[in-house]
């Protein structure tokens, strides 16, 4: 099943190469509330400022470099032929590059407003991780990037000092989780689904005469199931999704394939279930997951650290004004060159940092 939890895999990438300055929770939107405001009298290679900080054209293009080559080396540069309603996947990644970046330099800003700094421990650690990154550039991609060592330990630094803000302002929170609360089950399942892709992976949904024979066959599927039938067998026959065992808790799947199954007991079946991927058949495997509950309560702590982050950053965010270099901002653009291949930009931070 392709549910909430279960992205395609682009998207995953995505988040995998960014989560480093996504910092476990910050607000989604970094525009949230913010004055943005188009001016001329930037300096040099300056992209943006928010408040008294400002990014450069080499720190977007370490970002934007390193998310490129993450993203072809697995998928080719083909990749950024696909576009969606008109915005390519090149332009998204840079919006999404420009919003984490501005996250990070806000941040950096509430460091100032709560006395946070980094320590000369810290600071030795953002200045081997630059060592570390920097020399395993060759010539081609430093002169592209425009990048010097002072670039990369800068944004190292960043990096930690943000982190640091966000385990100093969620320190007191602590909520207490309850097992019902954090429940998590484990479920098998049948899918019949009502859509296909297309060749870019668009989902085209069925004509109602084949939505009707899909939630034919899962009838007649729904009846041998409950006549007794091997359930492992009907998922190899006739399921077609590429997982057919989930453990979840809350809050995590469609809803309407979460409801039918906390609804149901130890090795019930349910009715035939829609949702927006297709009819399921659910059948319970366990109603309470003990190990997978207890992961549950941590994962739900986190959000709500993060939910009491994001409302400090939300009101910080109000106060600052952002200026955009819309010229310079048009004119960026993905590296297009062989010798390029730098990818670990991220990687490296978090060898040196890897409690961030």
């Amino acid at each position: 099943m392709q549910g909430k939890r279960f992205k395609k895999r682009a998207g995953a990438i995505a988040s995998a190469i960014l989560i480093l300055c996504m910092l476990c929770g910050c607000a989604e939107n970094i525009d949230s509330g913010t004055k943005v405001v188009l001016t001329t009298g930037f300096g040099r290679d300056e992209v943006f400022r928010i408040g008294t900080s400002g990014c450069t054209l080499p720190e977007v293009m370490v970002y934007l470099t390193n998310i490129q080559n993450r993203y072809e080396s697995v998928y080719g540069a083909e990749i950024w032929n696909t576009s969606v309603d008109g915005v390519t996947l090149e332009q998204n990644v840079k919006d999404i590059a420009l919003a984490q970046i501005a996250r990070i330099k806000t941040m950096n800003l509430m460091a100032g407003q709560y006395g946070v700094a980094l320590d000369e421990e810290e600071k030795a650690q953002t200045e081997n991780a630059a060592r570390a990154y920097y020399d395993s550039l060759n010539d081609t991609e430093r002169a592209l990037m425009g990048v010097t060592e002072e670039t990369i330990r800068d944004l190292y630094a960043e990096f930690a000092l943000a982190e640091k803000v966000y385990r100093y302002t969620i320190k007191d929170i602590n909520p207490e989780i309850s097992d019902d609360e954090a429940r998590t089950i484990t479920v098998q399942h049948i899918l019949f689904k009502t859509y296909a892709l297309d060749g870019t992976g668009r989902k085209i949904e069925y004509t109602e005469h084949a939505k009707q024979e899909a939630y034919r066959e899962a009838c007649e599927v729904l009846a041998l199931a409950r006549e007794g039938e091997d359930f492992d067998e009907l998922i190899r026959r006739y399921s077609e999704d590429d997982r057919s065992t989930y453990s979840f808790g809350k809050g995590e799947m469609d809803e309407a394939f979460e409801t039918a199954a906390f609804n149901l007991g130890k090795d019930e079946i349910s009715d035939v279930v829609e949702t927006e991927f297709g009819y399921h058949i659910i059948k319970c495997l366990n109603t309470f997951d003990r190990e997978e509950t207890d992961a549950n309560k941590v994962k739900i702590v986190d959000q709500r650290r993060a939910e009491a982050f994001g409302q400090e950053y939300d009101a910080y965010v109000e106060t600052l004004t952002r200026d955009l270099n819309e010229e310079l901002w048009d004119s960026v653009a993905f590296i297009h060159d062989g010798n390029v291949r730098t990818m670990d930009f991220f990687d490296v931070y978090a060898e040196y940092f890897p409690e961030a």
